[in-house]
């Protein structure tokens, strides 16, 4: 899981050239139809409070996503991408990867839980299948087509799984940092890249070369460029703090969202 180390220069690059967080305020949409409960699992001593949900009057068993959250934590936001990935026919899981489902609008707070997950090899992997058992477990769910997306820290989670051999369908990654080293497993999983043109999380070269190592391991993957759009462009509370590096595209958003959709129908079905 060397992946984990580019974790920790996505944390500490994201202080020094940030300065400071999004608030993340994106409402819920209401819908009559789909259920968002809680979850409680364990990995090891740590307890761990995700969300899962899924529409109640659709019938049959449908593919699973696993949603990973921003450095923020399980906050509203990330429950808002799940109960729209319900809508759109899946069964969702919001994991958590920090433990009791813990949240922060503090950059220094979040940068400290994410580099406590990064800097123990094994822990995002861990607490990543630990929220995959869970959503093969629920009844809605069709255990053998999960996939995953992962936004910014999430986005970087959810490479280095798909990077490591993990058995899922396929997975998303807005925005997300980039694993700077070559795959550690055989990739099985189709890998689908939405980035902002204008990201500086990410230079020329860290792209080239995260292009090759997937390139090298015979992936199956698309990287998606979108023109003006700056760091966590899919996040309406990206734009609060006025903060240069940071911006939310709408545009970028919608047509992200609906490619998201397309490749997540693609590789599950």
């Amino acid at each position: 899981m060397r992946y984990l180390s580019h974790a920790r220069f996505f944390v500490a690059q994201a202080i020094v050239t940030l300065g400071i967080g999004i608030s993340c305020t994106f409402a819920l949409p209401a819908s009559a139809e789909v259920k968002l409960k809680d979850v409680e699992y364990k990995v090891g001593d740590t307890k761990l409070k995700g969300w899962i949900a899924y529409d109640d009057d659709a019938k049959g068993k449908r593919p699973g996503v696993i949603v990973v959250h921003e450095w923020w934590g399980l906050n509203d936001y990330t429950k808002t991408r799940a109960r729209m990935l319900a809508e759109a026919g899946y069964v969702a899981f919001a994991a958590d990867m920090y433990g009791e489902g813990k949240v922060t609008e503090h950059p220094q707070e979040a940068g400290q839980w994410a580099g406590a997950v990064a800097g123990q090899k094994d822990v995002a992997a861990q607490r990543f299948n630990a929220a995959v058992a869970q959503l093969k477990a629920n009844e809605h769910v069709d255990a053998n087509h999960i996939a995953a997306i992962g936004y910014c820290f999430g986005g970087s989670v959810v490479l280095g799984m798909a990077m490591s051999g993990a058995d899922l369908d396929g997975v998303v990654s807005f925005h997300g940092g980039l694993p700077p080293d070559p795959a550690t497993g055989k990739i099985t999983a189709s890998i689908l890249v939405c980035h902002g043109a204008q990201d500086p999380m990410a230079t020329p070269e860290q792209i080239q070369t995260f292009q090759k190592n997937l390139t090298d391991a015979g992936a199956d993957y698309e990287f998606i460029s979108y023109a003006n759009a700056k760091h966590a462009f899919t996040n309406p509370g990206a734009d609060k703090h006025g903060i240069p590096g940071l911006g939310y595209n709408e545009k970028a958003d919608k047509r992200s969202w609906q490619t998201a959709l397309n490749f997540l129908a693609e590789v599950t079905k």
